[in-house]
């Protein structure tokens, strides 16, 4: 038995994921493009997962690299700690802050000249500044970086409806159904100096933004798709 385990071939890696790649995978006469997807670890409520956001950008650069055509596109391992200072009233939640976030993404970027391009897939609005910031520098050296958001806004900010339907379709074993709560429901605008004066703990004491109650893994499924759409017509603009 122990010879016929050593005979098994390796699983083949996924071509898309540039952790699982040797450097000669990479290294050839066509550069791929690099999706790297940008989360978070911090606080979504008392029923989502702290890499909420994490998840969601990997989802989608996934989605992204086996879509997209005729460009080769890879996958970079996700930068899973960023800026997210204003949720540090909140058990777990982790950040390096907003200037050490610009100069992380600055410095990974300068560091992929072996690509044909960056795209910068984000899943954390608190990293709207530094991201902003980074790739105003990185275009002022002439190189070649996109940063794409998704657009889901309004009063469903953060743990609510449309970041929940989408754990439920991504890692539904993750949700804690039984937990979640409605949090403030006004629109982001309306919260917006409370929330830069106090943080999130200071407007909302469960930390959700939204309402759960009622999200579904099929409005998540149906968020992704248009997501991935929305995200492969920005690369295909960009690049032409």
């Amino acid at each position: 038995m122990a010879a016929e385990a050593a005979d098994t071939p390796p699983t083949p890696p996924r071509l898309h994921l540039l952790g699982e790649l040797t450097w000669r995978d990479v290294d050839s006469s066509e550069a791929p493009l690099l999706a790297v997807p940008i989360g978070s670890c911090e606080q979504h409520g008392p029923h989502l997962p702290l890499d909420t956001d994490t998840r969601i950008a990997v989802a989608l650069a996934e989605a992204l690299a086996t879509s997209f055509e005729p460009v080769d596109i890879v996958v970079a391992p996700a930068l899973t700690i960023t800026s997210s200072g204003e949720h540090a009233g909140f058990a777990g939640t982790l950040s390096i802050g907003a200037a050490v976030t610009e100069q992380l993404v600055v410095e990974l970027v300068r560091s992929a000249d072996w690509c044909a391009g960056v795209v910068l897939v984000n899943g954390h609005g608190g990293n709207a500044l530094p991201v902003r910031r980074a790739v105003s520098t990185l275009h002022g050296e002439g190189r070649q970086v996109l940063a794409w958001w998704p657009h889901v806004t309004g009063s469903d900010a953060h743990a609510g409806h449309t970041e929940t339907s989408l754990l439920l379709a991504i890692a539904p074993h993750l949700v804690r159904r039984g937990r979640a709560e409605v949090g403030r429901r006004e629109h982001i605008t309306d919260l917006i100096d409370e929330l830069r004066a106090g943080g999130v703990r200071a407007i909302s004491a469960n930390g959700v933004l939204g309402n759960p109650l009622d999200a579904t893994a099929a409005h998540g499924r149906a968020l992704l798709t248009r997501l991935t759409i929305d995200l492969i017509a920005a690369v295909d603009e960009w690049r032409t």
